[in-house]
């Protein structure tokens, strides 16, 4: 059978060339006679896994020396409370830009451990946009500064840095990480999901200034506590081993491609191919504005919505899969992340222009 353009938002593609590793190494790890899956997490195979899997993030992501990279499990959405927990450091406040459906999970979360300020939000526009920084309303006495770089539902990314002066800035960079360059020395804290664009789903990517570490709540799990895991090299339980080796393969696939900006360089060019037909048809509309749309999901809608149904079943005949937009908001939403090829966009795109003249 032959293999669909899958256009999820996650879990997500996944480069081929790292199932075929993957699958070739299922049995047996370079000679060890055990599967990853089958290995102990302090045996030396894992070990060497592990600890090659950090060194490649760290060189992709030209991550600082004084930040600490842990893999952990629970998914982001376990860092909407962890991070509170242990970035509070005595303060009760901290600072929330609400530009999505995830950022006001977040906010929920962080509510049960501290006041929120909601220092800007887009949500009077549907979440539209990134609030300019000039509109923002920052506390200089808040524990934190918390952003969604990338809103994965509402198809907003951020394409600018905030300045938060002294204050950490933090971002769930889930659903656009390894994307492109970031510059994480502006930062205090990054947290990611893996399925996306980093693995499987089962593993999340913490990324943490070291002078933010130590200070948890009392009523941190062990597990949740950044300290404890970054002094276990993430080992303080059982971690996620075959998804930290996937997402090895992943961040070996993305140095052999170039690095992140060779990858940032690929994903602009699929954003245009669809950004740019949506700009010049009525039959279908793109809702975000256009210095804040996202390389990675991408949203649109139908005019008439009554060819929805019509739209996703013809597009999932041609191979086009997992179009059908979230449903808290409706319409389609093609998910291009950096394992999509740019034949799928390609492919998408003819597949909506015929659409359009037959149904137009």
């Amino acid at each position: 059978m032959d293999r669909v353009f899958n256009f999820s938002a996650g879990p997500a593609v996944l480069p081929e060339p790292v199932l075929r590793q993957a699958a070739a190494e299922m049995l047996d790890w370079h000679g060890s006679g055990m599967s990853v899956m089958e290995m102990s997490h302090r045996g030396k195979e894992f070990i060497e896994i592990h600890a090659q899997a950090e060194a490649d993030l760290r060189e992709l992501m030209d991550i600082p020396k004084n930040y600490k990279v842990l893999f952990l499990q629970g998914g982001a959405s376990a860092q909407f409370a962890v991070v509170p927990m242990n970035l509070l450091r005595g303060k009760t406040q901290a600072d929330y830009i609400s530009t999505g459906q995830w950022s006001k999970k977040a906010i929920t979360d962080a509510k049960k451990f501290c006041k929120v300020n909601i220092a800007a939000s887009a949500e009077a526009a549907s979440f539209s946009h990134v609030p300019k920084q000039a509109d923002w309303k920052l506390d200089p006495g808040a524990a934190y500064v918390h952003v969604t770089t990338n809103e994965t539902i509402g198809g907003v990314e951020y394409h600018w840095i905030p300045d938060t002066g002294d204050v950490p800035l933090v971002a769930d960079m889930s659903s656009h990480i390894l994307s492109r360059p970031m510059d994480v020395s502006r930062y205090g804290l990054i947290y990611a999901g893996a399925q996306k664009n980093i693995g499987p789903a089962g593993v999340t990517i913490v990324i943490v200034r070291e002078d933010l570490l130590g200070q948890a709540l009392p009523v941190t799990p062990t597990v949740f506590d950044y300290k404890i895991q970054a002094d276990n090299d993430s080992m303080s339980n059982t971690p996620a081993t075959y998804g930290i080796y996937v997402a090895g393969l992943v961040f070996a696939w993305l140095k052999n491609l170039g690095g992140l900006g060779a990858m940032e360089t690929t994903n602009q060019a699929k954003a245009g191919l669809l950004y740019d037909y949506l700009d010049q048809t009525e039959f279908y509309h793109s809702p975000v504005a256009k210095d804040d749309r996202s390389l990675m999901n991408i949203p649109f809608t139908l005019r008439n919505a009554d060819l929805d149904k019509a739209f996703l079943k013809e597009a999932e005949a041609a191979g086009l899969t997992q179009l059908k937009g979230h449903r808290s908001v409706g319409g389609m939403r093609a998910s291009i992340y950096n394992a999509m090829p740019i034949a799928g966009v390609q492919a998408l795109v003819e597949f909506m222009r015929g659409f359009e003249r037959n149904h137009g």
